[in-house]
């Protein structure tokens, strides 16, 4: 099955392609602009603009990040831009870690919102979670964006020590695709 993908990230579409390898993915930017205040509105804006460029076939577009609770829920919906733009990985994971410094609520998940566009032009948003916590510093040489830093239940390790096969197994993405999947097949 073919599906159009809302991405430019080649991280996200190597998971996507692992978890789901039965699917025929073509990816594409949009350049949409991400306004919305929820991963599910963003993702969402992204898939829409995807299907305007791909009337009658199905459209995906993913949106996720790091919810901390000790932060409100940040950085949320502008975890790629945490530290401001550009996009910065490493000054977002060095600002996520200043900001938790002393504190010992350090509680967070990963949140993933999939919104699919069906060729009928049907929307559905679904979501997965994966429930951790963040470490002292960074570990691990797999992954990416705050995978250094993000230790899931359950483990003793991050998703950047876990490996992608493992991590594919439990992470937020995973778990939103399968719900999707069960939209699409």
């Amino acid at each position: 099955m073919k599906i159009n993908v809302a991405t430019h990230n080649r991280h996200k579409l190597e998971e996507i392609a692992a978890i789901w390898p039965e699917a025929e993915l073509n990816a594409e930017d949009t350049g949409a602009e991400e306004t919305a205040e929820t991963f599910a509105g963003n993702a969402l804006i992204k898939a829409r603009a995807l299907a305007a460029l791909h009337p009658g076939e199905w459209t995906m577009a993913d949106d996720s990040g790091l919810e901390v609770e000790a932060l409100g829920g940040a950085p949320g919906v502008r975890s790629a831009r945490y530290a401001g733009e550009p996009t910065n990985t490493p000054a977002n994971n060095a600002l996520l870690l200043k900001n938790l410094a002393g504190v010992a609520n350090r509680r967070a998940r990963f949140t993933c919102a999939i919104a699919l566009v069906a060729p009928d032009g049907r929307e559905r948003v679904v979501e997965g979670h994966c429930p951790g916590t963040i470490s002292e510093s960074p570990s691990g040489a797999n992954g990416f964006g705050y995978d250094p830093l993000f230790v899931p239940d359950g483990h003793s390790k991050s998703f950047a020590e876990l490996g992608p096969e493992e991590k594919n197994k439990i992470s937020h993405r995973s778990r939103a695709l399968a719900a999707a999947r069960k939209l699409v097949c």
